[in-house]
C-alpha cells in the first residue's frame, strides 16, 4: 500500500488536526498503548508526516499536554468576572472547569491520569498547570475573604490551603463526573459549591471553625 494521500492545507491547521487525533488516542489508550500509526490514521495523514511535524512520540505527547493544559486554564480564567460577588466568581470558575472537562473527556484523561504516570517532563507540565489554577483560585479566595473581613493581613497560608483543597476536590469530582455513573457539569459544580461555600461563606463572615484544645 502507498502512503496516505493528504490534501494540501496550512501547516498550523494540519498540526492541530494531528494533535486532535493524538488527544483521542492518548486519552483513551494511555501513553504506552498509543501508537503513532493509529494517530496518523485517525488524523488522515501518513506516519512520516506526523514525525516531520512533531518529531517523536514524546514530543507529540508533550505538545498535547501543553495545548490541553492551556485550554483548561484559559476556560477557567475567562469564565470568572471580577466584578461579580465572591460566590458568583467561585461558581462561574467551577462551572467552567466541569463544563470543559466534560466536553473534553479525552483531554482530561491525558492531564489527570496519563501525564502524571510517565515521569518528567510530562508530570512537570501538569504540575505547572495545576499550580497556575491554584494561584488563580487563591487570589479569588484571598480577595473575597479580605474584603469581607476588611483585613488585608489575612494569613496567606490559610487562603492557600483552602485553594489547594478546593482544586483537589474539583479534580477528584471531575474524574467521577465524567464516568457513566457520574453527573453533568452543572450538578458537579453545584455539588462542590454546596460543599465548599458553606465553609468559605462562614469563614468570610468571621465564623471560622477552631479545633478543640489538645
Amino acid at each position: 500500500m502507498g502512503a496516505v494521500k493528504t490534501k494540501r492545507m496550512p501547516r498550523a491547521v494540519r498540526e492541530q488536526q494531528m494533535l486532535d487525533a493524538a488527544v483521542r488516542i492518548f486519552g483513551q489508550r494511555g501513553y504506552m498503548a498509543a501508537s503513532m500509526d493509529d494517530i496518523a490514521e485517525l488524523a488522515g495523514v501518513s506516519k512520516p508526516l506526523v514525525y516531520l511535524y512533531l518529531n517523536s512520540k514524546d514530543d507529540l505527547f508533550l505538545a498535547v499536554i501543553r495545548r490541553e493544559a492551556a485550554a483548561l486554564t484559559e476556560a477557567v480564567r475567562t469564565a470568572v468576572r471580577l466584578d461579580q460577588p465572591a460566590d458568583r466568581r467561585l461558581w462561574d470558575g467551577l462551572l467552567a472547569f466541569f463544563t470543559h472537562t466534560a466536553r473534553h473527556p479525552d483531554a482530561w484523561s491525558v492531564l489527570h491520569l496519563h501525564a502524571r504516570t510517565h515521569g518528567e517532563p510530562f508530570a512537570a507540565e501538569v504540575t505547572a498547570m495545576r499550580a497556575e489554577i491554584v494561584t488563580f483560585v487563591t487570589r479569588l479566595i484571598a480577595v473575597a475573604a479580605r474584603e469581607a473581613h476588611r483585613n488585608p493581613d489575612l494569613a496567606d497560608h490559610e487562603v492557600a490551603g483552602l485553594a489547594e483543597a478546593l482544586v483537589g476536590a474539583a479534580e477528584s469530582l471531575a474524574a467521577w463526573a465524567n464516568t457513566g455513573d457520574g453527573v453533568g457539569a452543572r450538578q458537579a459544580a453545584a455539588t462542590l459549591m454546596n460543599f465548599a461555600w458553606a465553609g468559605l461563606g462562614s469563614l468570610m463572615a468571621g465564623r471560622a471553625w477552631s479545633p478543640p484544645a489538645p
